[in-house]
């Protein structure tokens, strides 16, 4: 029930990030469903791929005190990007991917302490 929790609310957040970014060309979302689909892929890797992301990249990660796993998620989101297809999900550059990271994490962050306080 977990698992499709945050898929749930990750496809809430991507379609009001693509709202929040649609004038500017940094995130692009073509539907719903498709946001349905990245959020559902993206939460598969994150489970798959990104353990062995975080080990790789250890030694860049202690030395930047945590800050790089900004980058790794922002890498998460254009690989996303790549398997759903450019046509439906797209961002325009990795640093518009590791912003809308940044903002994800923060809702997220946001979203699971009003979960536990309840």
């Amino acid at each position: 029930m977990e698992f499709w929790k945050r898929v749930l609310i990750d496809t809430i957040l991507f379609i009001a990030l693509a709202g929040l970014f649609a004038g500017t060309g940094m995130f692009y979302l073509t539907s719903a469903w498709i946001a349905l689909l990245a959020s559902f892929v993206l939460a598969i890797l994150n489970v798959l791929v990104k353990p062995i992301l975080v080990l790789l990249s250890l030694p860049i990660n202690i030395l930047t005190l945590g800050l790089f796993s900004v980058v790794i998620n922002g890498i998460m989101l254009q690989l996303t990007s790549f398997l759903v297809g450019s046509a439906n999900f797209h961002f325009s550059s990795l640093w518009s991917a590791i912003l809308i990271a940044i903002i994800m994490g923060i809702c997220n962050t946001i979203i699971t302490s009003h979960e536990e306080r309840m």
